[in-house]
């Protein structure tokens, strides 16, 4: 009876292989480890470097194949583990769950230990303790510390490209999905808004390279208009800032004339004598001979003379002696 139930099982297994339906699934899932294998294969740093010279980190290609959809089931299979574990952070009380896994397992394995001993002098979990504890081998360490530093390079150098405007279209974009997001914000929770985001992050570049003909006609199109409208603005700018200069240039001689002729006026001014008055006015000054006085006046010598006549007159008359 058991030998005719395993040949009927093996013979159910045989069927089920051979059914086309166990045919796809099998092929798909060809597919899809060979397209996991290509998209892992893509981390390598890109021959293409940033705008400052310097080389961009491997999650650049990576991401770069990841988002391109060259490879459609790896890029659906991360997009759907994104969604699940938003979904699962927003509806599943992760950390109650672990903790009470943890109290379960640690309650299981205690109870097994005593248990054991107290019935076989030998605890159940002492009997699948390995020989040796596993240990972190420091080569997956440092590579997982490796690829840690390059994933916070590659958003460090994402975001500073994008912020120095390295690409115009990829700022103006992110520009203005902040834009939406500020007013979203209001009305959608944040993991609303982690849903928004990754949906836009996976399917924007599947829309453009679906439609990319079409795409790159428009943008074209944009192109030539921004680029019109751009250099008819640049002609009328350098048109009124040639009448500016002209302006500028014509007030600046008119107000330096100005200031020449104040400055001749304040010279003639200065020349001119006061109130009018002319010099031919006023009569020529004398141009007498003035000798220097003495510093001692001379005696007279004509006035001595009497005085000594008189003198002697009177000594001679008797009448007045």
């Amino acid at each position: 009876m058991s030998q005719t139930m395993t040949i009927s099982s093996t013979s159910a297994t045989e069927t089920f292989k051979s059914s086309p339906v166990a045919q796809n699934i099998m092929d798909e899932s060809a597919k899809t480890s060979e397209e996991m294998s290509k998209l892992a294969a893509s981390r390598h740093t890109p021959d293409y470097t940033a705008a400052t010279g310097q080389p961009l980190t491997h999650y650049h290609s990576f991401f770069s194949e990841l988002l391109s959809w060259r490879n459609p089931r790896a890029s659906a299979i991360a997009y759907a583990s994104t969604v699940s574990l938003i979904f699962a952070v927003r509806y599943l009380d992760l950390l109650r769950w672990t903790f009470k896994i943890t109290w379960l397992a640690l309650f299981a394995t205690v109870t097994a230990e005593a248990a054991g001993k107290v019935l076989f002098n030998s605890g159940f979990v002492t009997q699948l303790r390995p020989r040796r504890y596993y240990t972190v081998p420091k080569e997956t360490l440092n590579t997982v510390v490796g690829g840690v530093h390059e994933l916070i390079n590659f958003f460090v150098i994402e975001a500073q490209r994008i912020l120095f405007a390295e690409n115009v279209w990829a700022s103006a974009g992110v520009a203005l999905a902040a834009l939406i997001s500020y007013y979203l914000v209001k009305i959608v929770p944040y993991w609303g808004l982690a849903l928004i985001a990754t949906t836009v992050t996976f399917f924007a570049p599947l829309i453009y390279t679906t439609n990319q003909e079409l795409i790159d006609a428009q943008l074209k199109h944009a192109s030539e208009i921004v680029n019109a409208q751009t250099a008819q603005l640049r002609v009328v700018a350098q048109r009124h800032t040639e009448q500016a200069a002209q302006v500028a240039k014509q007030y600046v001689g008119d107000y330096t004339s100005k200031a020449q002729d104040l400055l001749k006026g304040a010279r003639h001014h200065e020349q001119k004598p006061a109130s009018g008055i002319k010099a031919d006015d006023f009569p020529a000054a004398p141009k007498a001979d003035i000798k220097p006085e003495p510093e001692f006046p001379e005696v007279p010598k004509d006035e001595i003379k009497p005085v000594v006549e008189e003198v002697e007159k009177t000594e001679s008359d008797p009448l007045l002696s």
